[in-house]
């Protein structure tokens, strides 16, 4: 398996950092939240909110950043350690943009958020 793919599995899980995260400021992990999470992260404020927030940008970038992968590597044209480098860059732009997006540093998150994208554009650019 290749170390792209490896960040494919990684990128999958990166989301339940932000849950983890969203829960453990709301306080999330008792027996009475856990009926209805989703209730208790819509009341959320402050980092718990922002960390709900990137859970869910998170969520809906991961299955584009999968496919750019998956499309990649069935394509074939690009060099693998291409791939992989465009991969990790993609899973520490994640990660930055969780850092971000804790700390409220709103236009610096914005524009790790449009490094990423791009990073997925690479993805398909450098394997046509």
């Amino acid at each position: 398996m290749t170390l792209a793919y490896w960040c494919v599995l990684i990128a999958l899980f990166l989301p339940y950092l932000s849950t983890v995260t969203a829960k453990a400021v709301g306080g999330g992990f008792s027996p009475k939240h856990n009926h209805d999470p989703r209730a208790l992260l819509a009341t959320l404020e402050g980092v718990g909110r922002r960390a709900n927030n990137a859970q869910l940008n998170s969520f809906e970038v991961t299955p584009a950043f999968c496919a750019a992968v998956i499309i990649a590597h069935l394509v074939g044209v690009a060099p693998q350690h291409t791939l992989d480098r465009l991969a990790i860059a993609f899973v520490v732009s994640r990660v930055l943009y969780f850092i971000c997006y804790l700390a409220d540093w709103a236009p610096l998150r914005s524009l790790v958020w449009f490094a990423g994208m791009g990073l997925i554009i690479s993805l398909f650019v450098v394997s046509a």
